[in-house]
């Protein structure tokens, strides 16, 4: 009878690896295009909110248009952009606040970028930051 030599520990961390990333790649991406190569945007003069932000994106652009408060400390701060995805701009032009996910442990992965001060240009991610769709919103 033959016997098998137990998997050596690189053998495990390169199956687990392999499991990890079956999942990471199975989990659902948000059907944008990355920004800037091609900007996703509603139709211009339509000031209506586009269909795929989710009803709590509603709840944080208000927080925003009244100045809060909000639910997160980090709401507001500055976003770096360090991706790049985003058009560049000065530091400070970006401010990133969440938008809450139902069931959630954590801040989720979904916000809104907004740019300017008053915003003048809004972005919505549900990937935490590896996309971006830009949309109009009047308050």
């Amino acid at each position: 009878m033959r016997m098998h030599k137990p998997l050596s520990l690189l053998g495990v961390v390169l199956i687990v690896a392999a499991l990890l990333w079956q999942r990471h790649a199975a989990t659902p991406k948000a059907p944008d295009i990355p920004v800037p190569a091609a900007v996703a945007t509603q139709p211009s003069g339509d000031h209506s909110l586009p269909g795929y932000l989710p009803p709590q994106a509603v709840e944080t652009l208000m927080l925003i248009a009244r100045g809060g408060p909000f639910p997160h400390h980090q709401d507001g701060v500055v976003f770096g952009n360090y991706e790049g995805l985003l058009p560049k701009e000065p530091r400070g032009y970006y401010h990133e606040y969440t938008v809450e996910t139902p069931g959630a442990h954590t801040r989720g992965a979904r916000r809104i970028i907004t740019g300017g001060t008053p915003p003048v240009v809004y972005y919505y991610t549900n990937d935490h930051y590896r996309s971006f769709r830009r949309f109009t919103w009047q308050p």
